[in-house]
């Protein structure tokens, strides 16, 4: 489904992703893991057009999206929710649902989306800037929805999100991907990542170090302490 292929981005002087190769298969969830500065989020923002790429290619359904502008790229089936959620604060929540629906409001959608977060249903007339950091989240997830997307990019879902709040998102993200929407998660918190994704990556020095099953990273603490710093 999505496919990128000895992807590099430099950034003035500076190489940040050094040949990335990454595979997404329809209807899977996967994680991208790494230390902060390795290039997880450059990765995302390449798939997505908002920075260029130097060399590389990268595909989706089988299409080159070097091909399409960014603003185009959301309706070839690509959810984005990025570091820091992304919504418009001084919008309703309702608004945000759906600023970025093309054509007739899809009242099925929205009627669905609200199931997954009833939060936001109690709060459709709620300016985003009212809603707590757990609620701004699922508000950016339940507007990726709105498009019907194919697959969805997570950037730190779970930052900075009281606990209460991150099971619940956690949950929502597995339905997602139950109802057979692709997942590509990029997670400081491995647990959350492990529990969630069957498959990992491992990013270091903007490029996939290590790739496999997320239960055969649970047994292999030595490449989590090496490449994630943490004893697990």
């Amino acid at each position: 489904m999505l496919s990128l292929r000895d992807v590099h981005v430099h950034i003035g002087k500076l190489h940040i992703l050094q040949g990335v190769n990454l595979e997404v298969k329809e209807g899977e969830c996967a994680a991208l893991l790494g230390r902060n500065g390795v290039g997880k989020t450059t990765t995302l923002r390449s798939i997505m057009g908002l920075v260029a790429r130097s060399n590389g290619v990268i595909e989706f359904d089988g299409n080159d999206l070097s091909k399409s502008p960014p603003h185009l790229i959301p309706r070839k089936g690509i959810g984005y929710v990025p570091q820091g959620r992304g919504i418009f604060p001084t919008l309703s929540v309702l608004e945000n649902l759906t600023i970025g629906v093309p054509g007739m409001r899809d009242a099925e959608q929205q009627d669905y989306v609200l199931s997954c977060f009833p939060r936001l249903k109690e709060r459709l007339k709620q300016s985003g800037s009212t809603l707590s950091g757990g609620e701004q989240q699922m508000l950016a997830i339940a507007r990726c929805l709105m498009m019907r997307p194919k697959l969805i990019i997570l950037d730190e879902p779970t930052e900075g999100i009281m606990p209460r709040l991150v099971s619940q998102i956690r949950r929502e993200i597995h339905r997602i991907n139950q109802t057979g929407v692709s997942i590509l998660l990029v997670e400081q918190n491995v647990e959350t990542a492990l529990k969630l994704c069957p498959r990992v990556f491992l990013m270091e020095k903007g490029t996939i170090v290590h790739s496999g099953a997320s239960h055969e990273l649970k047994s292999q603490p030595e490449i989590v302490h090496r490449y994630l710093g943490l004893s697990h």
